[in-house]
């Protein structure tokens, strides 16, 4: 059976169409739009231009049914960041950015209604500044007006399957990024909910992933010239969908990487982990696609990298990441380390210079130029996998024969190998375009083209090239030195 879907993937930095085309034995990928997603600050606070991601999504639409059509829709975008809708249906205003300043100190603010202990036992989320709980908490202690007003939230993929359809509802895997989920139960957590004294009737219904939206709408079928079509609630978080399209073999244990601005670190389970050893490693479970739970840790990713390059570019000194690559490996190996996750570093800015400070005060030989930099950040990010792999291997006592390296980070083999050579197991790597892979074989799933998820992950590894990195042993050393400063 051919099938043509349409799968709209939002990251932290661009967005992009891309048409998922089904011949019955392999899935193609032809990408249809792609577009920019610039945070814009305005006022001392920083927001997503959700009506131009609206606009970018009509270009889209409009361009794949230039292109032949599609059957149906999914959206996925990052996670934990949202929209707030008044009893009209209305936008309250434009969403913020989970790096906006807003949420400095929410966690102590939350610490004084509810332990972190019990609230990640509630949840089994991470805890993380950026997390949704503590952006409405922030709301209910800065602009209780906004709540007020409120009369749901919807998460960003959820709020833009609203604008195409009208239907206010919460995606399942989204909204376990939220740290009000209870993934064992599949619904909101009301104790978590209650303690942090946010309303609960702004808290959506929870839908089922794979299940129908609702259909495009009129209004925009009009304006484009376009037939309506099915909105699927594909795996909303990217991740997910990035998870789902693992082509791993049959029920063989697996971890992976979803690499891109961050890198989530995680593998695949059918049940949660909460418990005092999982809360201690800051691990999260999230929902993924049907009954499995993505057991995970949220590292900061290229976005190391990429400041790097915006920092360099505002000095007037243009570089491609290839050539940031090849810097970055002709460079000297193990000299200093970071902590790519420490608050210094998760703010945009001079990261050359914060790198340089951190190597000062830490009494570590500084950076000699900006390829030490880089090299720096290379490594201290494969050690930091290592670091995610050991602890998630404490926490389910399973042995991991790979790591999968999906999405942006492909592209990058220096990152792949020094992976490889730091965790001591072979990285395999692809789809780069794991999200939307992800994205289009759950549309296939539910419109009952795929069985399931093992068939959609068999389609996809024999659609992509993969490659594999083996581990070199006489680089061992890195993460013995990584251990010397980080002890």
């Amino acid at each position: 059976m051919k099938k043509r879907v349409l799968a709209f993937d939002f990251g932290a930095s661009g967005g992009r169409a891309v048409l998922g085309i089904f011949d019955g034995r392999q899935l193609k990928l032809q990408e249809v739009h792609r577009f920019p997603n610039e945070p814009v600050a305005v006022g001392g606070h920083l927001y997503w231009d959700v009506l131009r991601l609206l606009h970018e999504i009509k270009n889209g639409l409009k361009k794949a049914h230039e292109m032949g059509g599609f059957d149906s829709i999914g959206i996925d975008t990052w996670g934990v960041d949202y929209g707030l809708l008044d009893k009209h249906g209305n936008l309250l205003s434009n969403p913020l950015h989970y790096r906006d300043k807003r949420t400095d100190g929410m966690i102590r603010e939350a610490e004084q209604r509810i332990s972190l202990e019990e609230l990640y036992a509630l949840t089994g989320n991470q805890i993380m500044q950026i997390n949704t709980a503590f952006q409405l908490l922030e709301h209910q202690k800065n602009a209780p007006e906004l709540l007020e007003a409120a009369q749901c939230f919807l998460l960003m993929p959820d709020l833009l399957a609203y604008f195409l359809t009208g239907d206010i509802s919460a995606e399942r895997s989204i909204a376990g990024t939220t740290q009000l989920f209870d993934a064992s139960t599949g619904g909101w957590s009301a104790k978590a909910v209650e303690a942090l004294g946010l309303p609960e009737h702004i808290f959506p219904p929870v839908m089922q992933t794979g299940t129908i939206k609702g259909m495009l709408c009129e209004e925009i079928c009009e304006e484009l010239g376009i037939p309506s079509v099915p909105v699927y609630a594909v795996c909303g978080h990217d991740t997910q969908c990035a998870a789902a399209a693992v082509p791993s073999a049959d029920n063989v244990p697996f971890t992976f990487i979803s690499c891109g601005t961050w890198a989530l670190f995680g593998t695949e389970l059918h049940e949660t982990i909460v418990n005092e050893q999982s809360a201690a490693c800051n691990l999260t479970n999230e929902v993924g696609y049907g009954d499995t739970v993505t057991f995970l840790k949220n590292i900061t990713g290229l976005w190391l990298i990429q400041e790097t390059r915006r920092t360099l570019a505002a000095q007037g000194k243009q570089y491609t990441y290839a050539e940031l690559e090849r810097m970055a490996a002709d460079a000297p190996s193990g000299l200093r380390f970071i902590d790519t996750d420490a608050p210094a570093f998760g703010v945009s800015g001079d990261m050359p210079k914060r790198v340089r400070d951190w190597c000062t005060e830490s009494s570590q030989p500084l950076p000699a130029d900006v390829s030490d930099v880089l090299r720096c950040i290379y490594e201290s990010l494969a050690c930091k996998f290592r670091d995610a792999l050991e602890e998630i291997h404490s926490c389910t006592g399973q042995r991991y024969c790979y790591i999968y390296m999906l999405g942006g980070g492909v592209k990058d083999a220096l990152l792949c190998q020094l992976t490889a050579d730091v965790c001591g197991i072979p990285v395999l790597t692809g789809p780069v375009e794991a999200t939307a892979y992800g994205n289009a074989a759950i549309q296939l799933i539910s419109a009952g083209v795929l069985e399931d998820l093992n068939a959609a992950r068999k389609l996809i590894a024999a659609s992509v090239k993969i490659r594999e990195y083996t581990p070199n042993p006489e680089n061992a050393y890195i993460y013995d030195n990584y251990k010397k400063i980080f002890n």
